[in-house]
């Protein structure tokens, strides 16, 4: 029975046709030529809208004489060699002067202006810059330079300096396009960013209200930093930024620049080069220990002497000055050029109060742990400056983004880092990033991390995006406290722990997903089952449904749930056990 009830909802269902007619009066009442898509093929939209036969073909007038498919949003002409006349090279048109004459498609621009106009002639431009914000763009991204000059240009020539017509609108967003599309049509990384947002602000609320930890003072600069600053940025793979707290404030990389350091070593040189000098394991000892492996070798890169060897490596021969100015490059473009700088001050108190790391420099020399021909001293002088570069939480959470993204910057499409170097740097944040942390970090957060003494977590969720947590008050183990809390309850939200099962998890949110896909999916996937007499499918999708629809209640609405669904799950499994039968 339920076969029959769903074979004709299903056959509508599927059925290859366009759900929103395209078209103009005048193409409808004309004599022609076939629209053909992959999608949508001989299917008349204009016939369906007049009441003719859903499989007749759709009438285009002789000027319109193109064969057109559809791909990605764009009508492609195909030659019409009928209409270039006799002996004459076949005609050929661009797709989008195809798609006027015809009156087929809209244009992408043209789409975008109804999208944020809502049925208005004109639109407000801060409404437009309202809509890109809510997507996860800022106006001062890179990649819409050329669209924000624009939109200032053309603002200064209308009559108010507010309002833009389609036209207008159309000659602002035409050169960033594809970008805007991707944005509006919420093609990004993480499509419902406004809702991701406002969870990231209540975690931060959350960890702003810890008291506990103590700033660093071993270097005296860095004990002039207020206990009360707290700050989170992130950034995706697409250039979806988010920033809440003292963001705009410089500190000092201090260690979380030892991953970045390691990253530009292997990306000049290559894994096996690096590695003859430093090991891969974790030390399971104190960050600035006098210690070596058995091969006489720094444990890893992320430890104090493993860093130290590392900045050995990068740009060998060349003086301090040459190399500081080629690693400021590097993170510049890591950055998409936004603020990267130097503390002297800080730089000069490292230098100061260095003794252990003098220390660990001897030990390295007597070793042979430096290659041939090395200064080492020269080289502590570099490792203290490139501990005392400075960022902000914004500029910082663009270079992990530059890592989650395998080593393109997100916002400005420039590859930085080589895969290899990029994978590699990954794998020892995630094994060795967080000093003593490290195997509980991994083991509750399991996500690529590295801390520095500064206050900062330089945390990357690979493929998704980057995020900078800062706050000086540390932890006995060197880790700030208000970003430990941010980053476990980030994963404790999200499913972005390394072996979190994104089909089956369902006590935790998956931003990656559009609110509705999963719903969908699963009422899709319970039709087919009911179409097939699939009895085993439509139990399981429909316990799988109920679990995921409760996990993600709480308190009373929880309640609420059960209870309404009581009845709805015992009439379902009454009409389960009936088909089985």
């Amino acid at each position: 029975m339920l076969q029959f009830r769903f074979s004709a909802v299903l056959k509508d269902l599927f059925h290859p046709g366009l759900t929103r007619p395209l078209g103009s009066a005048a193409t409808r009442a004309s004599p022609a030529v076939v629209v053909v898509g992959p999608r949508h093929a001989g299917v008349a939209p204009a016939a369906l809208r007049a009441g003719g036969s859903p499989r007749g073909p759709l009438r285009l007038p002789p000027a319109a004489r193109t064969l057109c498919t559809k791909t990605e949003g764009a009508a492609v002409p195909v030659v019409d060699s009928d209409a270039a006349g006799p002996g004459k090279e076949p005609r050929k048109e661009p797709a989008t002067e195809t798609r006027r004459k015809a009156g087929i498609l809209p244009s992408l621009e043209d789409l975008l202006f109804y999208t944020i106009a809502e049925g208005q002639e004109k639109i407000p431009a801060h409404k437009f810059v309202s809509a890109l914000k809510a997507t996860g763009l800022r106006t001062g991204d890179p990649r819409l330079k050329e669209c924000m000059e624009m939109l200032k240009v053309t603002l200064k020539s209308t009559s108010d300096g507010v309002m833009l017509d389609r036209h207008l609108f159309k000659k602002c967003v035409q050169s960033n396009i594809v970008l805007l599309t991707q944005a509006f049509r919420k093609k990004f990384v993480i499509p419902d960013f406004m809702s991701f947002a406002s969870h990231v602000d209540k975690l931060y609320e959350s960890a702003k209200n810890l008291s506990g930890g103590q700033v660093a003072d071993y270097i005296p600069q860095l004990a002039k930093f207020s206990p009360e600053l707290w700050a989170v940025a992130l950034c995706t793979v697409d250039g979806q930024r988010h920033t809440v707290g003292d963001t705009k404030v410089p500190f000092c990389l201090q260690s979380c620049v030892k991953p970045l350091k390691y990253a530009i070593a292997v990306h000049d040189h290559s894994t096996e080069y690096v590695h003859r000098f430093i090991g891969k394991e974790p030390s399971g000892l104190r960050f600035n220990k006098l210690f070596l492996n058995e091969d006489d070798k720094p444990h890893n890169p992320m430890v104090n002497a493993g860093a130290i060897v590392c900045t050995s490596l990068i740009k060998q021969g060349a003086s301090n000055a040459e190399k500081f100015d080629y690693v400021m490059n590097f993170l510049n473009k890591m950055a998409g050029n936004e603020y990267v700088g130097f503390s002297n001050a800080t730089f000069q108190s490292e230098r100061e109060s260095g003794d252990r790391n003098f220390a660990i420099g001897y030990y390295l020399k007597e070793k042979k742990c430096f290659p041939e021909g090395t200064d080492m001293t020269s080289i502590l002088d570099f490792y203290f400056q490139l501990c005392s570069i400075e960022v902000t939480c914004e500029s910082a959470s663009v270079m992990a983004a530059t890592l989650a993204n395998g080593g393109f910057c997100p916002i400005t499409g420039e590859r930085v880092l080589s895969p290899e170097a990029v994978r590699d740097t990954l794998s020892l944040m995630h094994s060795c990033g967080m000093y003593d942390f490290s195997g509980q970090f991994a083991f509750h957060v399991g996500l690529p991390a590295k801390s520095g003494v500064s206050g900062g977590i330089l945390l990357v969720v690979p493929n998704v995006m980057g995020v900078m947590c800062w706050s000086p008050p540390l932890d006995k183990l060197g880790n700030s406290v208000r970003g430990i809390q941010f980053c476990t309850d980030l994963v404790g939200l999200y499913n972005f722990h390394n072996y979190d099962n994104l089909r089956h998890f369902a006590k935790k949110m998956d931003p990656r997903r559009e609110g509705g896909d999963q719903r969908v999916k699963s009422v899709i996937n319970l039709l087919f089952a009911a179409y097939t007499g699939d009895v085993s499918a439509l139990r399981r999708i429909l316990v799988l449904s109920l679990a995921g629809e409760k996990s993600n209640l709480n308190g009373t609405a929880k309640e609420t749930f059960c209870k309404q669904n009581d009845v709805f799950v015992t009439k379902t499994q009454s009409l389960i056990d009936a088909l089985s039968r």
